[in-house]
């Protein structure tokens, strides 16, 4: 199946990553890039400067997840043995104590894909390294009893963008589409989408985060001007396959994206397989916070705490 790419230009020595205030729940949003419009233009791609110096959670962590590639999945069915990129992903949890730990532990250990475990109860934060998909490391976390929110996801190399989300709010169509950076030539990709038709939808990533006219005014799929000879575009992200529910779940892995090039654009979902149709819904593409960036408990822009925050502010009770 086809799936996404981009180039970097030059190679950036930044000093540190500034930590992102606002707080990204469970779609882990943390920025919103203005969406882009034409002409677009690349922006930097790496900074060497090592998330140790900053995070001493992650000592342990210090080497490189390996970047297991496999097949992408066009369906719903995740194979218990196809081994995704291994990333680190960390979460907020509702923890008081060191029981509460403990059961945040010895559950995460359980689940298939799941490397190590790093708890800081100070700051409530579970930071995981491992392939699982996030929908299966939330579902682990929600069934110890405790609120847990999705705060940023990222590898232990310092990337000047390391991920990026969209968000699907309705009213009929919900999701999220999560990417992250694993290496300079390899993006993790993971969606959940409810309120589609059954069946196969096609979707993309598409040039503009124009929503003015709802998706028809995202322009083409994405498809850098060094790729333009490729059999498919970069952008093409192949087939959703929805149950009868209307519910539509993803993981896998792109080769050759780079999540900076794609701030600002927009992911689209058609309301066929062959993607002839006009498009059915879209979203645009924003950064998200990568690891120890997001540790903020209060939003300062209505006083909502982490955990008053409602699960339908961030689309997961949706998906």
């Amino acid at each position: 199946m086809a799936f996404l790419r981009s180039v970097a230009t030059a190679a950036a020595t930044a000093t540190t990553t500034t930590a992102v205030a606002a707080f990204a729940l469970s779609s882990i949003s943390s920025s919103k890039s203005p969406p882009t419009k034409p002409p677009s233009q690349n922006l930097s791609v790496f900074s060497p400067q090592s998330l140790s110096l900053r995070l001493p959670l992650v000592k342990n962590f210090t080497n490189s997840p390996s970047a297991l590639h496999m097949d992408a999945p066009t369906s719903n069915q995740q194979d218990d043995h196809q081994v995704l990129p291994e990333l680190l992903t960390e979460y907020m949890v509702d923890m008081k104590c060191e029981g509460c730990v403990n059961a945040v532990k010895n559950k995460l250990q359980t689940v298939n894909g799941v490397k190590n475990v790093e708890v800081d109860l100070s700051n409530q934060v579970v930071r995981i390294l491992g392939w699982s998909p996030v929908k299966t490391m939330t579902e682990a976390l929600e069934q110890t009893g405790r609120k847990a929110r999705l705060i940023g996801q990222g590898v232990p190399e310092d990337f000047l963008v390391s991920a990026a989300v969209a968000e699907f709010k309705g009213p009929d169509i919900f999701g999220v589409v999560r990417l992250a950076q694993v290496n300079m030539e390899l993006a993790r990709v993971e969606a959940n989408f409810t309120g589609l038709s059954p069946g196969k939808h096609g979707w993309s990533i598409n040039e503009y985060g124009d929503l003015t006219n709802g998706a028809a005014s995202t322009g083409k799929v994405y498809n850098p001007t060094s790729l333009e000879t490729a059999k498919e575009p970069l952008g093409d992200l192949g087939t959703l396959e929805v149950d009868d529910k209307g519910e539509a779940f993803f993981s896998g892995v792109k080769e050759k994206l780079r999540v900076v090039d794609l701030i600002g654009r927009s992911i689209f979902v058609y309301g066929s397989e062959d993607k002839s149709d006009s498009g059915i819904t879209a979203a645009v593409i924003a950064r998200s916070a990568g690891i120890g960036e997001n540790y903020k408990k209060l939003c300062t822009c209505d006083g909502t705490t982490i955990w008053e925050s409602s699960n339908n502010d961030f689309v997961t009770s949706k998906v």
